[in-house]
């Protein structure tokens, strides 16, 4: 009986010890999840930041193109790099040339 007994606290003492340890390994990787889980938002907010800049700039760029496409453009392009102008237009210059 006595053996049993004793037996028996040597079990529990055991079991006692591997939960115990079983505990401190989960805390342990709980804690560096966590941090893993913050480095991993933070990611998160600066790539959202970066998609909400990038579909702006699509935006700005849709829009230049639906410029580009117009008349009004095509002649300021002509005037600018061409030095075309319309009949009867005339053409004021400064001294320095500009």
């Amino acid at each position: 009986m006595y053996r049993r007994v004793r037996h028996n606290r040597l079990s529990v003492f055991a079991i006692t010890i591997i939960v115990g340890l079983l505990l401190v390994v989960i805390s342990v990787d709980s804690k560096s999840l966590m941090e893993k889980n913050k480095a991993l938002q933070e990611k998160e907010a600066e790539l959202t930041a970066q998609l909400e800049s990038e579909q702006a700039r699509t935006e700005e760029l849709d829009e230049f193109e639906k410029y580009t496409k117009t008349k009004k453009y095509a002649e300021e392009m002509a005037k600018k790099k061409l030095g075309l102008v319309h009949e009867n237009e005339i053409i004021f210059k400064t001294e320095d040339g500009k």
